[in-house]
């Protein structure tokens, strides 16, 4: 499932709208989605912020929205500031 809360991350799916946050590591098995995600800016140490949170999560990365279901927000960990 996810890990709630802790000092150091959570879950990239735990976020509200309007939260911002620094990515601090993704666990994605699959190869390609992190190398797409790379790709768009979605890297270690970015600030991210959260534009809507339902039906999809719809996050900020610089200046790109990016579309992310929930199953891989699962696996992206961030630090909330």
């Amino acid at each position: 499932m996810y890990s709630p809360f802790t000092v150091t991350s959570s879950s990239l799916e735990l976020l509200k709208v309007g939260d911002r946050a620094l990515v601090k590591f993704c666990n994605i098995q699959d190869k390609n989605i992190l190398k797409k995600l790379n790709s768009l800016g979605l890297t270690t140490g970015v600030m991210i912020s959260v534009q809507q949170d339902f039906p999809s999560l719809i996050i900020t990365v610089g200046t790109i929205l990016l579309e992310i279901d929930k199953a891989l927000a699962r696996s992206i960990y961030v630090r909330l500031l």
